[in-house]
């Protein structure tokens, strides 16, 4: 069964996806560098820089991977915690730093933690992977306490066709190139441009996040758009 094939329904996606990520764990840090163009680091710093974390903040990482985010969120929060699917990224992440992160395995479409934990919840790169989309949505919203920040950093799906075109037959290309390279199996990254094929969008992500309860929904286009920070509250 073809790669599009897999992912094109929830339960397809969630086994490919769970067995993709813990292939690629200890390669996760170089990928989102050498596909970002080394910006990857800026871009979370710029994400961290909009939650504006404060002391009283409880904050959640979801699908928090290997930590990048998490670590930068735990040093001005009151308490930070990740959680991932992954058991291999989350080892990655707690082998980073002493003392470790706190990380959780868990599915960021049940989470496991009572209603309005927390007052921020990040994500990078986790939204477009997740099965079933809405239903994480509304699992982060429940998590939130009142007012609670989202924030969610994300590949965009450009809108114009030929910007969309030329930019699905790069990643293709270059995740081809370095799933043989990394790890002798080119369809290994070429989950990201078939993933972007099925995902909504930055425009599309700010009317779910605005149909499940959200408001002040802003979107930060990065890379020319070809990238974005979503920003969003959850409703009084």
């Amino acid at each position: 069964m073809g790669l599009r094939r897999t992912i094109s329904t929830p339960s397809g996606k969630k086994r490919y996806v769970r067995r993709l990520f813990a292939t690629i764990a200890d390669r996760y840090d170089l990928i989102t560098v050498v596909l970002s163009y080394g910006l990857d680091r800026r871009w979370k710093d710029q994400l961290i820089g909009l939650a504006a974390i404060t002391s009283e903040d409880r904050v959640l990482d979801v699908a928090c991977g290997t930590g990048d985010i998490l670590l930068r969120a735990r040093r001005g929060a009151r308490f930070a915690v990740g959680l991932d699917v992954t058991l291999k990224m989350l080892l990655h992440a707690a082998a980073k730093t002493a003392p470790p992160p706190h990380v959780v395995a868990g599915d960021m479409q049940e989470l496991p933690f009572p209603s309005s934990s927390f007052t921020v919840v990040t994500a990078g790169y986790g939204l477009r992977n997740v099965p079933r989309l809405e239903q994480a949505i509304e699992e982060i919203a429940r998590v939130l306490a009142p007012r609670g920040r989202l924030l969610s950093l994300d590949f965009n799906r450009p809108e114009h066709p030929v910007v969309r075109a030329a930019y699905l037959t790069y990643l293709t290309v270059v995740g081809s190139v370095l799933g043989f390279v990394l790890h002798r199996d080119p369809d290994t990254y070429r989950y990201i441009p078939e993933s972007i094929r099925n995902y909504p969008g930055a425009a599309g992500v700010a009317r779910i996040l605005a149909e499940r309860g959200f408001t002040d929904v802003r979107v930060v286009p990065l890379l020319g758009g070809l990238m974005a920070i979503h920003l969003a509250r959850r409703a009084d």
